[in-house]
């Protein structure tokens, strides 16, 4: 569904993207993850077709998203981290508007459909100017949603959400991507969203992709131990261990029901992110000195 060699983009005197190199494929949910100004909107501009680069290839479904036409296009889905709109069109009305412009090209979402897919049913026939933020941000993603894309680009999908419409929400980003086959690339600063929906994980510093892996994989890279925490006799133990099971049956072997407040802690990605961006940093530093 993409695939990128040797990304290059230089804005005057300023290397963004300085070699990038990545693929995703079809049903996959990849995340881009970066500190602000590390080249993530970029990358994605570019892939979208917005953007030109300065050097390298791109592919998206085969083309060169330079050229992509309006065939081309009618494959994507994209939310936006905000979007513009006419506040006095009804939701359903606009849902209807925008499904209309795929039809040349593709079948898109009956808006029905794709409202109770959202949970936006009951507001369908309410203004966009007298949603609230969650709702409001509902109606982004049905935008991005409409014409069914086969790849679909999520810029900061919930923010705004409430805990229950964010879990409704990665229940559908697992739908698209488990039974409708969809390539979903999603960039976000919720190291917990990123965790629980990426299968794999891009991490993109300085322009350059310094991480690429699952959840798993990239937390074995930075530390291959498990943290164990117990309470003993009233005394707090805290304790890094290759094999995490393996050491809580030995602790119950030995000390039974002496142990409490037992915790077992594996590596998060949150962990993982922020290792891996203080050795990048540091490093910077030694060879700037």
């Amino acid at each position: 569904m993409i695939e990128v060699r040797d990304l290059r983009m230089r804005y005057g005197s300023v290397d963004v993207l300085r070699g990038v190199d990545f693929r995703v494929g079809r049903g996959e949910v990849v995340a881009l993850l970066g500190p602000n100004g590390a080249g993530k909107t970029t990358t994605v501009e570019i892939l979208e077709g917005f953007r030109m680069r300065s050097s390298g290839e791109v592919q998206v479904f085969g083309v060169d998203p330079a050229r992509g036409d309006e065939a081309w296009r009618a494959r994507l889905g994209v939310v936006l981290q905000s979007w513009r709109d006419h506040g006095r069109w009804k939701v359903r009305d606009i849902l209807d508007h925008l499904a209309r412009y795929y039809t040349p090209y593709r079948d898109p979402y009956d808006p029905d459909e794709l409202m109770a897919l959202v949970g936006l049913t009951e507001q369908a026939h309410t203004p966009l100017a007298k949603l609230s933020g969650g709702q409001r941000r509902r109606v982004d993603v049905a935008v991005g949603l409409v014409g069914r894309p086969e790849l679909l680009f999520l810029d900061e999908p919930t923010v705004g959400f409430d805990p229950q419409a964010r879990q409704e929400f990665h229940d559908l980003v697992r739908r698209l991507a488990d039974l409708e086959d969809t390539a979903i690339l999603l960039t976000t600063h919720d190291l917990d969203e990123a965790e629980r929906l990426a299968g794999r994980i891009l991490i993109l510093l300085d322009g350059v992709i310094v991480a690429d892996g699952t959840p798993a994989e990239l937390a074995e890279r930075v530390s291959g131990k498990t943290e164990v925490r117990y309470t003993l006799h009233g005394r707090r133990h805290v304790e890094h261990v290759e094999d995490g099971t393996a050491h809580v049956r030995d602790l119950f072997a030995r000390h039974g029901d002496a142990l409490a407040d037992l915790e077992v802690r594996r590596t998060r990605l949150e962990d993982v992110y922020l290792s891996m961006v203080r050795d990048f940093e540091s490093k910077q530093r030694t060879e700037a000195a």
